[in-house]
C-alpha cells in the first residue's frame, strides 16, 4: 500500500491508524463502492495542480445523483494491473483519501502527488500507482473499493477508533480540539475531517489546528482552500506551515517538525482526552519528528 514518502495515517492520544475494512450500517442510501469487491470507475476530469501533483475526478457507478457514502476518516483502495516484460501481470494497490464526499453527488475526486521513476535513489521505480494514474486518459477506468480505515468521524468531535485486531472492541472518543500534523499528500485525510468538523458543523465549538510540513512552498497542496478555511471559520481553524527549502520572504517555519513547533501551534495535551492529535505523512516524519516530541509534551499512547 505504501508508495514513496507515503502517508501513513495516525491518531494520537496515540493510536496508529492502518488500513482495514469498514462496513456502513443503517438504512441510508446504498454507497457507491463495495468494501470487498472492486468496481471500475471512469476518469471524467484530470487537472494539473503543479509539476508533480494532479487532481483526478471519477464518475460514481450509482449515477449523477449518487453519493459516495464514504464515512469521514475512511479511505478508498485503488488497483491496477501492470503488464510485465515477460508477459506476466502484477497487481498494484494503493489507498487514498478523496478530497470530496457526499457534498459532490455523482463524482469522487483525489489529489495525488506523482512519484516519477528515477527521481529518488531509494525508490528508483517511483510510485507505481501514481505514475499509472498520471497516464490515464478521459474515459479510462480504475478499480476501486472501500471504505477502509481505522477511524470514523461522526459529529461534534465524536469518533470511533477501529482496532487492528478484529477481536478487539471499537473505542469511542470525543474531542474538543483536534491537533493535526500532515506531511505532503497526508493533507487529504486532514482536509476530510476539517470539512466535517468545521464546514459541516457551523454551530459546533470543535476546533482544528494544523501543522503542515513540505519540502518547498510549491509542494503545499490545497493551500488556497486551507487559507480560506482560516478566514471562514472564525478562529476555529489555525494553520501553520514548515518547509525544508524556504523562499526569501517565507514567514512560517523551516525544517523538520520540532517540539517547539508542536507546542506553539497545536493544542496542549489534556488529562480528559479532549485534545486529540491526528497525523498523516511519511513514516520517518511520524517516527522521528512527531511521536517523540508529542510524548515529551505529555501525549500518551493508548
Amino acid at each position: 500500500m505504501i508508495e514513496l514518502p507515503f502517508p501513513a495515517p495516525i491518531l494520537i492520544a496515540v493510536v496508529i491508524i492502518l488500513a482495514t475494512t469498514a462496513i456502513l450500517f443503517g438504512k441510508k442510501s446504498k454507497p457507491a463502492l463495495d468494501a470487498v469487491e472492486f468496481t471500475p470507475l471512469p476518469l471524467i476530469k484530470k487537472e494539473s495542480l503543479s509539476h508533480d501533483t494532479r487532481r483526478f475526478t471519477f464518475a460514481l457507478p450509482n449515477g449523477p445523483t449518487g453519493k459516495l457514502g464514504l464515512p469521514v476518516g475512511q479511505h478508498i483502495t485503488l488497483k491496477f494491473k501492470e503488464n510485465l516484460p515477460d508477459g506476466k501481470t502484477k497487481n498494484h494497490q494503493r489507498s487514498y483519501t478523496p478530497t470530496t464526499g457526499d457534498d459532490t453527488p455523482g463524482t469522487v475526486t483525489f489529489v495525488i502527488k506523482v512519484y516519477k521513476a528515477g527521481v529518488h535513489p531509494k525508490f528508483p521505480d517511483g510510485g507505481k500507482m501514481s505514475q499509472h494514474l498520471d497516464t490515464l486518459k478521459i474515459g479510462d477506468t480504475v478499480d476501486m473499493r472501500g471504505p477502509k480505515g481505522h477511524m470514523t468521524y461522526h459529529k461534534n468531535g465524536s469518533f470511533t477508533v477501529h482496532p487492528m485486531l478484529k477481536r478487539d472492541p471499537d473505542e469511542k472518543r470525543t474531542a474538543k480540539h483536534f491537533g493535526m500534523i500532515a506531511g505532503g499528500t497526508g493533507i487529504t485525510p486532514m482536509l476530510q475531517i476539517i470539512h466535517a468538523a468545521l464546514r459541516d458543523e457551523p454551530s459546533s465549538d470543535v476546533t482544528c489546528s494544523l501543522l503542515y510540513a513540505n519540502q518547498s512552498e510549491d509542494d503545499i497542496l490545497v493551500r488556497e482552500e486551507l487559507e480560506a478555511a482560516v478566514e471562514n471559520f472564525g478562529g476555529r481553524f489555525k494553520l501553520h506551515y514548515t518547509v525544508d527549502r524556504p523562499s526569501e520572504d517565507w514567514k512560517y517555519s523551516t525544517g523538520f517538525i520540532t517540539k517547539e513547533m508542536i507546542e506553539k501551534h497545536l493544542p496542549a495535551a489534556s488529562s480528559d482526552g479532549s485534545t486529540q492529535i491526528l497525523m498523516c505523512g511519511p513514516p520517518p516524519m511520524i517516527k522521528f519528528a512527531c511521536l517523540p516530541n508529542l510524548e515529551a509534551l505529555g501525549f500518551k499512547k493508548s
